[in-house]
Protein backbone atom coordinates (compact mmCIF):
# COMPACT_ATOMS: atom_id res chain seq x y z
CA UNK A 1 0.00 0.00 0.00
CA UNK A 2 1.07 3.35 -1.02
CA UNK A 3 0.39 6.14 1.60
CA UNK A 4 1.40 9.97 1.36
CA UNK A 5 2.54 11.89 4.07
CA UNK A 6 2.75 15.55 4.16
CA UNK A 7 5.17 17.62 6.50
CA UNK A 8 7.82 19.66 7.28
CA UNK A 9 11.69 19.63 6.55
CA UNK A 10 12.17 18.72 10.29
CA UNK A 11 10.60 15.77 9.84
CA UNK A 12 13.09 12.67 10.49
CA UNK A 13 12.28 10.62 7.80
CA UNK A 14 12.25 13.33 4.89
CA UNK A 15 15.94 14.37 6.89
CA UNK A 16 16.94 10.93 6.28
CA UNK A 17 15.49 10.33 2.45
CA UNK A 18 17.42 14.20 1.91
CA UNK A 19 20.50 12.80 3.28
CA UNK A 20 20.27 9.97 0.84
CA UNK A 21 19.55 12.33 -2.17
CA UNK A 22 22.43 14.51 -1.57
CA UNK A 23 24.87 11.63 -1.48
CA UNK A 24 23.71 10.94 -4.83
CA UNK A 25 23.54 13.98 -6.40
CA UNK A 26 27.46 14.73 -5.05
CA UNK A 27 28.05 12.05 -7.43
CA UNK A 28 25.86 12.92 -10.08
CA UNK A 29 26.83 16.58 -9.91
CA UNK A 30 30.88 15.99 -9.54
CA UNK A 31 32.78 19.46 -9.54
CA UNK A 32 29.11 21.10 -9.76
CA UNK A 33 27.82 19.28 -6.80
CA UNK A 34 28.95 22.93 -4.33
CA UNK A 35 27.49 25.36 -6.78
CA UNK A 36 23.96 23.57 -6.50
CA UNK A 37 23.91 22.37 -3.41
CA UNK A 38 24.14 25.23 -1.76
CA UNK A 39 20.37 26.32 -3.35
CA UNK A 40 19.21 23.00 -1.75
CA UNK A 41 19.03 23.71 1.77
CA UNK A 42 15.46 23.06 3.93
CA UNK A 43 15.71 26.17 5.99
CA UNK A 44 13.57 28.07 3.48
CA UNK A 45 11.17 25.29 3.36
CA UNK A 46 7.73 25.06 4.94
CA UNK A 47 6.05 22.02 3.06
CA UNK A 48 7.69 18.63 3.05
CA UNK A 49 5.76 14.97 1.53
CA UNK A 50 7.13 11.49 2.43
CA UNK A 51 6.03 8.73 0.17
CA UNK A 52 5.74 5.62 2.00
CA UNK A 53 5.60 1.62 0.70
CA UNK A 54 3.62 -0.85 3.15
CA UNK A 55 5.49 1.93 5.70
CA UNK A 56 8.51 2.33 4.50
CA UNK A 57 9.49 5.43 3.46
CA UNK A 58 11.14 5.62 -0.27
CA UNK A 59 10.09 8.91 -1.66
CA UNK A 60 10.11 12.65 -1.10
CA UNK A 61 9.67 15.77 -2.06
CA UNK A 62 8.66 19.73 -1.08
CA UNK A 63 7.80 22.82 -2.09
CA UNK A 64 8.85 26.43 -1.09
CA UNK A 65 7.46 29.62 -2.46
CA UNK A 66 9.48 31.32 -5.14
CA UNK A 67 6.98 34.82 -5.40
CA UNK A 68 3.15 35.10 -4.49
CA UNK A 69 1.12 32.63 -6.34
CA UNK A 70 4.72 30.66 -7.69
CA UNK A 71 6.07 27.69 -5.59
CA UNK A 72 9.27 25.65 -6.67
CA UNK A 73 9.83 22.19 -6.20
CA UNK A 74 12.59 20.81 -4.41
CA UNK A 75 14.24 17.82 -3.33
CA UNK A 76 12.58 15.29 -5.18
CA UNK A 77 13.61 11.88 -4.51
CA UNK A 78 12.86 8.18 -4.83
CA UNK A 79 15.40 5.98 -3.61
CA UNK A 80 16.97 4.21 -6.10
CA UNK A 81 15.46 0.22 -5.56
CA UNK A 82 11.37 1.57 -5.35
CA UNK A 83 11.83 3.62 -8.88
CA UNK A 84 9.90 2.91 -11.83
CA UNK A 85 6.76 2.36 -9.85
CA UNK A 86 5.04 5.80 -10.49
CA UNK A 87 6.13 7.07 -7.35
CA UNK A 88 7.89 10.16 -8.50
CA UNK A 89 4.79 11.18 -10.28
CA UNK A 90 2.47 10.85 -7.25
CA UNK A 91 5.10 12.82 -5.18
CA UNK A 92 4.65 15.15 -7.32
CA UNK A 93 1.29 15.17 -7.78
CA UNK A 94 0.51 15.47 -4.49
CA UNK A 95 2.74 18.55 -4.18
CA UNK A 96 0.70 20.46 -7.09
CA UNK A 97 -2.23 19.63 -5.21
CA UNK A 98 -0.69 20.99 -1.76
CA UNK A 99 0.21 24.42 -4.35
CA UNK A 100 -3.25 24.93 -5.46
CA UNK A 101 -4.74 24.18 -1.36
CA UNK A 102 -1.93 27.22 -0.17
CA UNK A 103 -3.38 29.28 -3.54
CA UNK A 104 -0.88 29.73 -5.32
CA UNK A 105 -1.35 29.35 -9.61
CA UNK A 106 2.21 27.87 -10.83
CA UNK A 107 4.85 25.15 -9.86
CA UNK A 108 8.52 25.99 -11.15
CA UNK A 109 11.79 23.80 -10.35
CA UNK A 110 15.13 23.16 -11.93
CA UNK A 111 17.35 20.18 -12.46
CA UNK A 112 20.23 19.39 -14.34
CA UNK A 113 21.45 18.46 -17.10
CA UNK A 114 22.68 14.99 -15.50
CA UNK A 115 19.33 14.05 -14.41
CA UNK A 116 17.49 12.33 -17.62
CA UNK A 117 15.50 10.49 -15.51
CA UNK A 118 14.12 13.58 -13.76
CA UNK A 119 14.01 15.68 -16.80
CA UNK A 120 11.42 13.10 -18.63
CA UNK A 121 9.19 12.87 -15.36
CA UNK A 122 8.83 16.30 -15.47
CA UNK A 123 7.81 16.36 -19.33
CA UNK A 124 5.69 13.74 -18.79
CA UNK A 125 3.72 15.73 -16.07
CA UNK A 126 3.38 18.60 -18.20
CA UNK A 127 6.36 20.93 -17.76
CA UNK A 128 7.63 22.75 -20.07
CA UNK A 129 11.28 24.48 -20.54
CA UNK A 130 11.15 28.02 -19.09
CA UNK A 131 13.84 30.45 -19.16
CA UNK A 132 16.12 29.85 -16.42
CA UNK A 133 15.69 31.75 -13.25
CA UNK A 134 17.10 33.28 -10.38
CA UNK A 135 20.34 31.75 -9.48
CA UNK A 136 20.25 29.42 -12.02
CA UNK A 137 19.71 32.12 -15.15
CA UNK A 138 22.97 32.01 -17.33
CA UNK A 139 23.57 28.25 -16.04
CA UNK A 140 23.91 26.39 -18.87
CA UNK A 141 24.01 22.80 -17.05
CA UNK A 142 20.37 23.48 -15.68
CA UNK A 143 17.10 23.18 -17.23
CA UNK A 144 14.34 24.80 -15.53
CA UNK A 145 10.30 24.10 -15.93
CA UNK A 146 7.21 25.24 -15.22
CA UNK A 147 3.83 24.07 -14.61
CA UNK A 148 0.43 26.11 -14.61
CA UNK A 149 -1.83 24.43 -12.23
CA UNK A 150 -5.36 23.93 -12.38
Amino acid sequence: MVTISRTNPQDSTYILLVAILDRELAITDGEDHAFYDQFNKSDTIKHAIVLYENEIPVGCGAIKEFEPGVMEVKRMFTLRDYRGRGYASKILNELESWAVELGNYKCILETGINQPQAIALYKKCGYNLITNYGQYAGVEKSFCFGKLLG
